[in-house]
């Protein structure tokens, strides 16, 4: 057996063609769609990050503007400009790039964000209106891996799933949605001290691997014909990506796999996009 290669690029690019419809459509009734980015701090991989971002924004016709504030910005300082972001009319989404500089309180900057204005889904806000099942921005990663399912038609409604990986940002966030009304899968979340954690994956017809560890997923973890969907993106030290899962060995087994770059990674940009503009149409609404 050999995987059907997911192929994230190809799905992304069909979001971010709807994306671009709608924010045509919001420019037609005279409505500018926009982006507000806020990074934190020097490093290199946040501001390649955001750039991307902006880059995908441009191309779909959402306006983006951004803030940037130094290593050494305190606490009030960023939320400071959070909550102006959150009175300016003309801004529809705020994107603070995660993680902050060391010092600094991740969970406390993203609970400033105005929840209308959460386009990455990480309110709390936002987190519980999944649980509720009246979800009204999912974060991007979680729900990209949804939109790769349903492109290629896996069926999610009754299959076993089996998370590896507990983060609020993937993990949890992804098991609600697919516990979710609609989708309706029976879902385990474990972890890298999960008991049994082998057999306890071995029993999925969905695998997800988001648990932080370069190729950890082997063959062994994977029952065959299961789909494997591999968040991971780790930098090795001749400075390539590779994913949680050992994807040459696990494709001999899978009937289906996400690759690491190329997979998960370019949906998250897109439904950030997707969420965008979503955002932008609830503002026209209630304007």
């Amino acid at each position: 057996m050999k995987a059907t290669v997911i192929d994230g690029k190809a799905v992304a690019a069909a979001v971010l063609d709807e994306t671009r419809e709608r924010v045509e459509a919001l420019g037609a009734r005279g409505k500018e769609a926009t982006l507000a980015t806020v990074l934190v701090g020097e490093d290199p991989a946040s501001h390649t990050y955001v750039r991307s971002k902006r880059n995908r924004a441009a191309e779909v016709g959402i306006r983006s503007v951004h803030h940037e504030l130094g290593a050494d910005a305190t606490q009030g300082r960023v939320a400071g400009l959070i909550g102006r972001l959150n009175e300016a009319p003309d801004v529809d989404g705020i994107l603070l790039q995660l993680p902050l500089p060391p010092g600094l309180d991740d969970q406390a900057a993203t609970m400033e964000i105005d929840p209308s204005k959460d386009v990455d889904g990480l309110h709390p806000a936002n987190l519980g209106m999944i649980v509720l099942d009246r979800p009204v921005f999912a974060p991007c990663t979680p729900s990209g891996c949804m939109r790769l399912l349903d492109y290629y038609d896996i069926p999610v409604r009754g299959a076993e799933v089996v998370i590896v990986g507990r983060s609020f940002l993937v993990g949890r966030s992804l098991a609600l949605l697919m516990m979710a009304r609609g989708a309706d899968a029976t879902v385990t979340v474990a972890h890298s001290r999960t008991k049994g954690l082998a057999e306890a994956a071995k029993r999925a017809d969905i695998l997800v691997a988001a648990v932080g560890r370069p190729e950890m997923i082997t063959s062994e973890y994977v029952r065959p014909g299961a789909v494997v969907i591999d968040v991971g993106i780790n930098r090795t030290e001749s400075g390539g990506l590779v994913g949680d899962v050992k994807f040459e060995d696990v494709a001999g087994v899978a009937s289906a796999i996400t690759p690491v770059p190329g997979g998960v990674g370019p949906m998250t940009v897109a439904m950030l996009m997707r969420n965008t503009a979503l955002a932008a149409e609830r503002r026209a609404q209630q304007a």
